[in-house]
């Protein structure tokens, strides 16, 4: 008998046929509240998962005894209870590597995006309210030659310091659990406490995945430590940041402004209060959301779905 793998999220059709000839695969596009009983159903004899963003919980795992690895088309994996999974002995990888550069680029065009004030101005042009020269209060600020702080040096982090020392000549300052030697190297970046890194950064860029050590590392006390002609860059999780005080800060100005892809809850409640800023650029958590990269997050979690269900090491198991 084939193993059953469930699929929770599009895919391109040659990954489920891929798929299909191995196994006995059960395809949800997406899951809504009018097939969500119908995937409960399916996960009590489920041996692998396919998918991304759903929170795996003792609750679900109970409901799935055969389940023998969970594959998450994503690099970060705080939806999953991995202390709940190593007890279950259920197998969990994630997709890092293929999303590097597009989300680098995401969270640099957001960067000049919240500095240039291009949302902002794009609206003021096409509701016709631009009628001659733009005074200074419609003005930007300067990217270029600026020092970048950069809080989390992963691959991402090092993909956005490459772009802001090599395409903009900016001054790297890093904030990371270790030193790196070869980024300090490449980069001409200096190692800083988190505070130091605060206080002399023009751009704070937050790039740590979200762990119980990093929830709110960024609140009130950290964004009175920044400058107040800085710019706050959220990339990483929306859990990691205070968002009140964030809003606090915006409000009162002790920054000067915010580009956000991340948000404590998503999608972002229409009430939340960092809507009505105008000093905030938000975007709908599109860090890697290109067709090219999407795919090859989905290919990459097939080969670690098929590697743990055939008796092989995933190529990226979460240890």
């Amino acid at each position: 008998m084939k193993q059953k793998v469930i699929v929770y999220r599009k895919v391109p059709n040659d990954i489920i046929e891929n798929l299909t000839s191995q196994f006995e695969v059960v395809y949800f596009e997406r899951l809504h509240d009018g097939n969500y009983q119908e995937f409960l159903k399916e996960l009590q004899t489920a041996d692998g998962l396919l998918g991304a963003s759903m929170k795996m919980n003792q609750e679900l795992l109970e409901m799935a005894p055969n389940l023998k690895i969970i594959s998450n088309i994503s690099v970060g994996y705080d939806n999953l209870d991995m202390n709940e999974l190593r007890r279950r002995g259920i197998k969990a990888t994630n997709t890092p590597g293929v999303l590097v550069d597009t989300t680098a680029d995401t969270i640099f065009g957001l960067l000049l995006a919240t500095a240039r004030r291009i949302p902002e101005l794009d609206h003021y042009v096409k509701n016709g309210e631009w009628s001659g020269t733009i005074g200074e209060s419609l003005f930007g600020v300067d990217v270029h030659h600026k020092t970048l702080g950069i809080i989390g040096m992963g691959s991402i982090g090092r993909a956005i310091a490459k772009r802001g020392h090599f395409g903009f000549d900016m001054n790297i300052l890093y904030h990371n659990r270790s030193r790196k030697e070869e980024i300090e190297n490449e980069f001409s970046a200096e190692y800083c406490e988190l505070a130091d890194l605060l206080k002399n950064s023009d751009y704070v860029c937050l790039m740590t995945p979200y762990t119980p050590e990093t929830d709110k590392m960024i609140g009130e006390r950290e964004l009175r430590l920044m400058k107040r002609s800085a710019i706050f860059i959220n990339g990483s999780r929306g859990k990691n940041v205070d968002e009140q005080a964030l809003i606090k800060a915006l409000k009162e100005q002790w920054i000067l402004a915010a580009g956000l892809d991340v948000y404590e809850q998503e999608p972002i409640a229409k009430e939340n209060h960092l809507l009505a800023l105008p000093n905030v650029v938000t975007l709908p958590h599109i860090g890697s959301a290109t067709k090219e990269t999407r795919d090859k997050m989905a290919r990459l979690a097939a080969d670690n779905l098929i590697a743990g269900l055939t008796g092989n090491v995933p190529p990226n198991l979460i240890k």
